[in-house]
């Protein structure tokens, strides 16, 4: 035999499955003579015997048995194939690839992804979060359309790919009511001691944070340090310390976290970019989140 024949494989399946070659030849719409006849054939060619007489049933042999079990396996692979394929015709959306740097603020990263969902043509969005260099090496393979993140590529990668500048913020300091009321009305100078919860440092603002700490003389008490931005607000929320985010998400934060703004610091700046593949930005999505990011959330 130089070759498995397929259709004489599903006679003899249904066969077995029904127990019978009148019960088979009625699921397949064909008469018993012609799956007598094939099962015979089939039979032949493999040089075994597949069934055997039990009363007015077939019975399986042994070697039926271990036949049967591979085509099981076979026609459900079968079967999952034409599921992918139906669901394939039927799906015309394009999938989106966005990663996160977990050192982004997440209000800020949903602010600029959330106008992707509204094109005209409809997009599946299928976000990622991870430290920048893995997200990196899921852009150079594509598996990512873009990365947010809070500094430029870096330039001793050898990823092929583009920073884009899609805005910068001023930092804002903040703190739970009760710790807000025990730190005076005075900024920056009611830090000077205060418990403090900083970005970790991966976060592009850490250093620069610390730097501006002690250029100004305030020697705050570092209670904790997050490589999670939404964590380190919920422990600001929980009165621990206090904590900076961006003050162009200020008031999202404030009614989010049940937190008081203390103040802001203009000369403190975090900046987003869009790192893609692309030279000029041409994924609809891409514009869209850049537009956003120019005329709305930076603006």
């Amino acid at each position: 035999m130089s070759s498995l024949n397929y259709k004489h494989l599903r006679y003899f399946w249904m066969v077995a499955k029904t127990g019978s070659i009148a019960r088979a030849a009625e699921k397949l719409h064909l008469t018993p003579q012609s799956i007598s006849g094939q099962l015979s054939e089939f039979a032949d060619t493999l040089g075994v015997e597949l069934f055997r007489r039990a009363g007015r049933n077939l019975e399986l042999t042994d070697t039926g048995r271990r036949i049967l079990s591979h085509a099981e396996d076979i026609f459900s692979i079968g079967d999952e194939l034409l599921e992918i394929v139906r669901d394939q015709s039927h799906t015309t959306t394009e999938t989106y690839r966005v990663g996160c740097a977990d050192s982004v603020s997440k209000l800020i990263a949903c602010r600029l992804v959330a106008p992707a969902l509204g094109l005209a043509e409809p997009l599946r969005l299928i976000c990622r979060e991870g430290r920048l260099a893995g997200l990196l090496a899921d852009l150079a393979v594509h598996r990512l359309d873009l990365i947010i993140a809070d500094r430029p590529m870096p330039a001793h990668l050898s990823v092929r790919g583009y920073s884009h500048l899609l805005g910068e913020s001023s930092m804002a300091a903040f703190a739970a009511p009760a710790l807000a009321a025990s730190l005076g009305d005075s900024f920056p100078g009611c830090l000077d001691m205060a418990p403090m919860l900083l970005p970790g440092e991966d976060f592009a603002i850490h250093h620069r944070l610390l730097q501006w700490l002690g250029a100004n003389n305030l020697h705050s008490r570092v209670v904790g340090e997050f490589d999670d931005s939404a964590m380190m607000k919920a422990f600001g929320q929980s009165g621990a310390g206090v904590f900076f985010a961006p003050s162009v998400i200020a008031q999202q934060v404030c009614e989010q976290y049940g937190v008081k703004e203390l103040g802001r610091v203009e000369t403190l700046v975090e900046q987003v970019y869009a790192i893609t593949t692309e030279r000029r930005m041409s994924h609809p999505a891409t514009i869209a989140i850049s537009q956003t990011a120019r005329h709305d959330l930076f603006a």
